[in-house]
């Protein structure tokens, strides 16, 4: 007879029975059914070989992964922003009126507050592979309600809850900060980011397209694809990277992230002056959008819809800017060099396009591509800032900065829409014009060398002193100092960045 070899599960389903003899009936059937969904669990969060973490062979941290983390967050955040030119197409198959359609957007944003405030700082708690193919997954299969729904509330209250998940890309951010090199981290962030910002631009312009020719749903089935091809490349792709807290208690632990971020602030001058300055410089950034509809739509041009959307595109010099300055610039500079240039890119973008946007089409141009270019040069700077201060919990402070940085759009599209309504072009632009002075205001009140919340000691150099090859020590492990206690961060080696 042949010999029959056992394996470890084999030997537990054989015993099961014999030791679960004694034990009455339904706590039989609660444990056959903890199993089964642990099972279900198992196969669910299956980790392909090569993306299993060992310590003994570092990921690499490839251009191709680099990539995928900008694709991933290009698709995931044009989610939030297919239904701005469509809202007259919403209002007509719901049948409300134009300014209950315009909720749909507020509701996108909304929830996305919520996502950032809640979700994100689990990612300094929890493995973020499996974290974040689980949102991926809940946010693509969600997405079907809204293809197909005909109900106005549930496709709002679909747009709130797939606008809270939609958080992924600012798990992916402080991730890259994790696995790219020191030296290496800027550049590798600005690829992201850059996607992030062409999903923003993709959306409008695509939705508005294949709304005009084949109607406005078609693009939701779209996303709906995108989203299931995202959570398919993640999942033979993405690193099982480890937790950054393994030890910590989700249950216990979580209430206090929240207070958490407040303190992370209060100890680290650098979050709070990154804050303040992605508050301003974000407001300029969507008061312009919101606004530029209304002057070119009016009287002065009146263009239609299709003419308006493809402004969009003057965001495309920003995708190429940004890799590149930061790997020529922003690499050998200390992060508030960077900053000041995007600050002073923007608000030369804004006097132009401000005070000359009722004369000539140029202007209005010439400001969206230096806004778009001085707003991702300020965000990469200030990410790259920030990263370097709490390794422990960079999700915490991805989040304080994000936080600023939307509640810095609500004010720019709030306040930008009533100066236009109430003064127009001149009195919306004149306070962005503001805002970036008081952005270059507290550039300069810190700087770059400051421990403190206020001064310039340890001098005003701005150039880093890097040697011209990066110790071996910087790419085995990063030593950080968060919440008072050394730490050590997995090593991670390099290739193709």
């Amino acid at each position: 007879m042949a010999q029959t070899n056992s394996t470890p599960a084999m030997d537990e389903q054989l015993a099961t029975p014999a030791h679960h003899a004694g034990m009455p009936s339904q706590d039989l059937q609660d444990h056959g059914k903890r199993k089964t969904i642990q099972g279900i669990y198992d196969r669910f969060t299956y980790i392909p070989a090569r993306c299993r973490y060992d310590p003994q062979k570092p990921f690499e941290f490839s251009m191709g992964l680099n990539v995928l983390f900008a694709f991933a967050g290009c698709f995931t955040v044009a989610n939030l922003y297919y239904t701005h030119p469509i809202l007259n197409l919403l209002a007509d198959e719901f049948k409300v009126t134009n300014q209950e359609a315009s909720y749909i957007p507020t509701l996108a944003q909304a929830g996305y507050a919520a996502g950032l405030l809640f979700l994100c700082p689990l990612g300094d708690l929890v493995k973020r592979r499996a974290y974040t193919l689980w949102l991926v997954w809940f946010t693509a299969t969600l997405w079907i309600g809204l293809c197909v729904t005909k109900s106005f509330a549930l496709f709002g209250a679909l747009t709130f809850l797939t606008g809270a998940t939609t958080v992924t890309p600012q798990l992916m951010l402080p991730l890259v900060g994790d696995l790219a090199p020191p030296h290496r981290r800027a550049t590798s962030l600005s690829i992201v980011v850059s996607g992030m910002l062409l999903g923003m631009l993709i959306a409008r312009l695509l939705a508005g397209i294949v709304a005009q020719f084949i109607g406005w749903r078609y693009i939701y089935w779209i996303a709906f694809g995108l989203q299931y091809l995202i959570l398919i490349l993640l999942y033979l792709f993405m690193p099982d990277y480890p937790a950054t807290n393994p030890d910590e208690t989700i249950w216990k632990r979580y209430p206090s992230l929240l207070w958490d971020i407040l303190r992370l602030a209060a100890k680290h001058p650098v979050i709070v002056q990154a804050c303040l300055i992605g508050f301003f410089t974000s407001s300029c950034f969507t008061s312009y959008w919101t606004t530029l509809t209304f002057l070119l739509s009016g009287p002065t041009y009146g263009f239609n819809s299709v003419v308006i959307g493809l402004f969009a595109l003057c965001g495309m010099g920003s995708m190429i800017w940004g890799p590149i300055f930061a790997r020529t610039v922003m690499e050998k500079h200390e992060p508030l060099f960077s900053i000041i240039i995007g600050e002073i890119i923007c608000i030369t973008g804004v006097i132009i396009g401000t005070y000359s946007g009722k004369h000539t089409i140029v202007g209005p141009i010439i400001q969206g591509i230096f806004i778009d270019i001085g707003n991702q040069t300020s965000q990469i700077a200030n990410r790259t800032a920030i990263y370097s201060v709490a390794a422990k919990a960079r999700n915490r402070v991805n989040t304080a900065y994000m936080v600023s940085v939307f509640s810095g759009q609500l004010m720019g599209t709030a306040v930008g829409n009533s100066l236009y309504a109430s003064a127009g072009w001149y009195a919306s632009g004149s306070a962005s014009v503001a805002c970036i002075v008081l952005a270059l205001i507290i550039c300069l009140i810190r700087g770059p060398h400051e421990k403190g919340w206020v001064g310039w000691h340890g001098g005003a150099k701005m150039r880093k002193e890097l040697p011209d090859a990066v110790p071996q020590s910087v790419h085995d492990e990063e030593a950080v100092q968060a919440d008072g206690e050394t730490h050590t961060v997995p090593k991670v080696s390099e290739k193709g960045t």
